[in-house]
């Protein structure tokens, strides 16, 4: 198939600059596959929508404030994103900007005794020197690099949402992370989750529906723009995960059951479709996926699937169309958007459903 049919036209005034002023208050645009009948409530509405013996999977990776911005000793500013861990844990692939400024072995001040060392400048997909570099992150005496995080960074916000780099980014410390999130290490936020309160997860527990929780460290990748002409020609990022023994046996569970399993955003569903064997059974573990779920990609794990709005000609629209067919999806968008829905990280969000297994 080509990109270019995963284009839509969305206008500047869609893309959502704030949360809702509560998670589960945001808009649900939902979707019965089945029946092709759509409904528009909000994200609290899922009681209605959820049953008992229902399993709701939700990814619990921890956003690090992984935006840092470094002055170098010519009294420059360069901004330095972290994308992915590398080597001693130390050193991270890091997305500079202004690439060029830096010059190899530099060391620049990040503040409070912390400081960042630019190790080499990586090359772009053509060989010329590209946007990314090596870093190592060198923390004051006595801290770690977690704590010169919490110190020094900011929340990784996608480039659509601008605060500019004198902004207080307390807000988005909470807002841009689950309320869930336990495991430290992504650089994106898996956003469907950020709809959740405790109070809602509590009030389907009461009903029945079982959580699960799975790992997907969540990289800059994820919400990049597919660049090749044909989808068949991309080369999906790679992305840590884990499945532990507990949550791969309520998967197993419900499905013996006849329960639902409701994968909570793209991340859980890359998750379970890679770690399912013969027969839709999943295996626990750790690992890395390249999986990438286009149209005529089988779902063997995942029955209903709850997601933000995504970027056209992203992995992420692609998989959404895998599971509910690539027409449908874009006509969903556009009544979406005739809806008056928020797209994107900090916006509203759809669940695509069957009313029962099958």
């Amino acid at each position: 198939m080509r990109t270019d049919d995963f284009n839509y036209e969305l206008p500047p005034e869609a893309i959502a600059q704030e949360p809702a002023p509560e998670r589960d208050r945001a808009r649900l645009f939902a979707h019965d596959v089945q029946r092709d009948v759509s409904s528009h409530i909000e994200v609290c509405g899922l009681t209605g929508l959820l049953e008992a013996g229902d399993l709701l999977v939700v990814n619990d990776t921890q956003v690090i404030p992984a935006r840092l911005f470094a002055r170098r000793e010519t009294g420059g500013r360069v901004e330095v994103l972290l994308l992915e861990q590398a080597g001693d844990g130390a050193e991270w692939t890091a997305m500079v900007r202004p690439a060029k400024k830096p010059s190899t072995g530099e060391e620049a001040d990040l503040g409070e005794g912390h400081a960042v060392r630019f190790l080499e400048r990586l090359p772009d997909a053509s060989g010329a020197p590209g946007a990314e570099w090596r870093v190592e992150l060198m923390p004051r005496a006595g801290c770690d690099g977690l704590e010169l995080l919490e110190e020094c960074g900011r929340m990784p916000l996608p480039p659509y949402i601008d605060r500019g780099e004198g902004a207080d980014g307390s807000a988005d410390k909470e807002r841009y992370q689950t309320v869930y999130a336990t495991k430290p290490g992504a650089v994106a936020a898996p956003t469907a989750g950020l709809h959740f309160t405790p109070g809602l997860l509590e009030e389907l527990s009461s009903k029945g529906v079982q959580l699960a929780r799975v790992t997907l460290y969540v990289g800059a990748g994820t919400f990049r723009p597919v660049t090749a002409a044909q989808i068949e020609d991309h080369v999906m990022h790679s992305e840590r995960y884990e499945l532990s023994e507990e949550a791969a046996s309520l998967v197993n569970e419900t499905r013996r059951a006849g329960g639902r399993v409701v994968a909570v955003g793209t991340t859980s569903v890359r998750v379970l479709e890679s770690c399912a064997g013969e027969g839709g059974a999943v295996s626990p573990g750790v690992g890395e996926t390249r999986l990438f779920l286009s149209p005529g990609s089988r779902f063997q794990v995942v029955d209903a699937l709850m997601t933000n709005f995504h970027l056209p000609k992203s992995t992420l629209l692609m998989l959404v169309s895998a599971f509910a067919g690539r027409e449908r999806v874009l006509r969903l968008y556009e009544e979406a958007l005739g809806e008056g829905y928020r797209f994107y990280s900090y916006g509203d969000a759809m669940f695509l459903f069957n009313a029962s297994r099958g």
